[in-house]
Formats: C-alpha cells, structure tokens, sequence
C-alpha cells in the first residue's frame, strides 16, 4: 500500500510505502548446496543462491546482491515519484550499486549508487535528484542501521 506523507519528515510528499508484505525464504534442496527459495507476499518467486566458488551453484543472485539490487530498485523508484510530482522532464532513470567493505577495522559496509539521469535539468536540479536518492526507504534503513530481531519458531 501507498500512502502520501506530508510530515516534516517528508516534506516532499513522495508516496511511500506503509506497510510490506511477509517474505518467506526456505532451503530449495538441503544436501544440494545453498540455493534458497524466497516469495514475497506468496506473489513474486525469487531466487538466491552463491558463486560456484563458494559452493553454491549461481541459480540466483547472493544475498548481498538482493540488497544492492533493493537499494538500486528503490532508488530508481523514489526519484521517479519525485520528478513526476515535479513535473521535470526527465527520460531514463538507472543506477548502479557497487558494495565493498569498510576500511580495516571499520565495521561499516559502504554502497555506492551511480545516478544516471536523462533529461535537460540545470544543476540545482541534478544536486536534489542527490538528495532525494537519499530519502528511499531502503537508503535509510542502510544508512540509518536499523535492527535485526530473530527469534526460534
């Protein structure tokens, strides 16, 4: 579901999401490596599984690759309300996601985006689109730590 927020915390009013759906991952086959099954919401069917190199069998991106892939998605997604709501002409949007590791002894893992963005805009423009990317709520989350809660069913 989408809802429009006018709060100080968005004062851009982009739709954000408000409430998401259960996703279920399980084993596709225990003894056969690390492929996993995933359904989103009992909709949408993924895949996830590792490189050859690791023991998996590559049926699927890694997880690590889902996330850089929700954050690119996400992205994308979030700059594309916002030009919409601008009324900016702006053809194509894409992005691309990089992740390495902090620097020794930093804990920190770092996602890089690589906006690309067609259309005639002048360079305040093109500086919020920067901003903006910021406000998906997958960058949050990444940004901001949230926390894990894992419990034994």
């Amino acid at each position: 579901m989408l809802g429009f927020f006018t709060n100080e915390e968005n004062k851009e009013g982009l739709a954000m999401a408000v409430h998401y759906r259960e996703v279920s991952v399980w084993e596709e086959d225990a003894a056969a490596g690390w492929a996993q099954e995933i359904s989103v919401g009992g909709q949408h069917k993924l895949k996830a599984d590792e490189p050859e190199a690791l023991g998996g069998k590559d049926t699927g991106a890694t997880p690590m690759e889902m996330l850089m892939s929700a954050l690119g998605a996400c992205t994308t997604m979030t700059l594309r309300m916002y030009v919409r709501q601008k009324g900016w002409a702006v053809g194509k949007l894409a992005v691309t996601v990089t992740h390495r590791r902090g620097a020794e002894g930093e804990k920190r893992d770092i996602f890089h985006r690589a906006l690309k963005v067609e259309g005639a805009l002048d360079e305040a423009q093109r500086a919020r689109l920067v901003e903006i990317a910021d406000k998906c709520p997958v960058s949050r989350a990444l940004s901001e730590g949230g926390g894990v809660e894992t419990e034994l069913v």
